[in-house]
């Protein structure tokens, strides 16, 4: 017998598959099975990938190291998701090959963005005055 899915049944297959995605393309990219200069010149991390709630969909997530050339290795990788989809639904056994939507990973961005706000002297004074 089956069991009914409830909200949170539903949301933990989401990370586990999204998950299984990042690691198959983690693997791919790092053994480097796609056939693609810029690929194979920069080292790319899959950050996050998240799946739609039909698991037709995945959003991923994608920052180069050291943060160069990074238009560029989202138009190879852009380039290369036919072959990208196709090796991932081989390696993750799903009912249906997602899509892939390649993004840039903007959280590193916006983490040293915030941080650079904190130390700034002006705002540093009035969290000092908040303590008090």
């Amino acid at each position: 017998m089956r069991q009914t899915e409830t909200p949170e049944t539903r949301s933990v297959r989401l990370l586990r598959v999204g998950e299984q995605v990042r690691h198959v393309l983690s693997e791919i990219l790092m053994r480097g099975d796609v056939h693609d200069a810029t690929l194979a010149s920069h080292p790319v991390s899959i950050t996050e990938v998240r799946m739609s709630p039909d698991l037709r969909h995945a959003t991923v997530f994608v920052k180069p190291l050291l943060g160069k050339d990074e238009e560029a290795v989202i138009k190879a990788l852009r380039t290369n998701t036919a072959y990208l989809q196709r090796e991932v639904a081989h390696r993750v056994k799903m009912k249906y090959a997602a899509k892939l939507k390649f993004l840039a990973d903007e959280s590193f961005d916006e983490g040293t963005h915030i941080d650079t706000l904190l130390r700034d002297p002006k705002v540093a004074r009035d969290l000092d005055r908040d303590d008090a």
